[in-house]
């Protein structure tokens, strides 16, 4: 059985991720996402996100989504949307297809109505693809990986 992925937790300075090797909790500086990385105690080399990742607040999705110098892909979704369960597994294709390249982070639109409102999600799932502090594009609807790769790969 192969160990889970490390988790990463945004908050308004960087992803939150625990050292897979001793334990401790680091953060990557959103300013420096997909440079290498290593544990400040042990030295271990640290991952980049390879797993869709939740944002929990509004201040962690804007430091997020202006300081990352990484392409930040955002689904925005609810727990009762079927096509949103759809197309959880596919992120997670994706997040470790483009880890080091882009990170892909969920917004639940129950949790976080105010950002849904902010950005004028009218339908679920919405991808919206951020890059330098602005957005880039969005699509709406379940896709499979394949299509979620290529659309971030056209709108770069």
């Amino acid at each position: 059985m192969q160990p889970s992925p490390p988790t990463h937790q945004p908050d308004e300075r960087g992803l939150i991720t625990e050292c897979p090797q001793c334990g401790r909790a680091n953060r990557l500086a959103y300013e420096r996402l997909g440079q290498p990385a290593r544990c400040h105690d042990c030295q271990t080399e640290l991952s980049s996100p390879v797993a869709p990742f939740e944002v929990e607040d509004a201040a962690a999705f804007k430091a997020l989504t202006t300081r990352s110098k990484l392409p930040v892909l955002v689904d925005f979704w609810a727990p009762w949307c079927g096509p949103c369960k759809m197309v959880a597994p596919e992120l997670v294709k994706v997040a470790q297809a483009g880890a080091g390249q882009w990170t892909v982070a969920k917004v639940n639109t129950e949790d976080l109505p105010e950002l849904g409102a902010q950005f004028g999600i009218r339908s679920i799932p919405t991808m919206v693809l951020f890059q330098d502090g602005r957005e880039v594009a969005r699509q709406s609807g379940a896709m499979p990986a394949a299509a979620i790769q290529q659309f971030i790969t056209t709108a770069r």
